[in-house]
């Protein structure tokens, strides 16, 4: 999506370590009008896995998933970091490990907005080792339901996250691939 790509290219950062700092328009500041295209895109490359419903992992993901719920007319469940007590006392939880907090996070929903026999698409910014993606895969799988589709704004292929998603059997779709991020490059597949 040249949209996308061209706003990583005049605004992101390469930190080094595979980071890349897009939080002025994706995960931090969101824009808007950028989300809604990344959102149309994801509803007409989608329009016909059949979701019921959206997933995504807090707070990166919200923004596409909530988007390209907007334009599937679907609801969005994103999995929780951290258990609000206004969860109940049996969730689905999974563990994965997250590239920018240096750690393994959890991922938490609630069994009561995902269940049994749904279709799920997963949306998320980001696809670089598939751990993150592989935790909501197995999240949905939990609670009885099927992926369906799995799309991410940037997809950083020489991490191999796609590689890692292969024997799913799943679409994945990126909008945007990253080929390499060595020195302070950004270079696009």
């Amino acid at each position: 999506m040249q949209a996308l790509r061209d706003r990583i290219e005049a605004e992101g950062q390469n930190l080094g370590g595979g980071i890349l700092k897009v939080d002025g328009f994706i995960n931090h500041q969101v824009d808007p009008q950028l989300m809604q295209a990344c959102g149309q895109a994801f509803a007409e490359a989608f329009k016909a896995v059949g979701a019921t419903k959206i997933l995504t992992a807090e707070i990166s993901g919200i923004a596409p998933a909530v988007m390209t719920g907007l334009h599937l007319e679907l609801p969005v469940v994103y999995a929780r970091k951290t258990k609000p007590i206004t969860m109940p006392d049996q969730v689905l939880l999974t563990l994965a490990p997250s590239h920018t907090k240096g750690r393994m996070v959890e991922l938490i929903v609630s069994p009561e907005y995902l269940s049994g026999g749904g279709k799920v698409l997963i949306i998320d910014d980001f696809l670089a080792s598939g751990a993150t993606i592989r935790g909501l895969v197995q999240l949905v799988h939990t609670a009885g339901s099927d992926v369906v589709g799995i799309g991410t704004l940037v997809e950083k292929t020489f991490e191999g996250g796609r590689k890692v998603l292969e024997n799913l059997n799943i679409p994945v779709v990126s909008l945007v691939a990253i080929h390499s991020m060595e020195g302070d490059e950004i270079v696009f597949a």
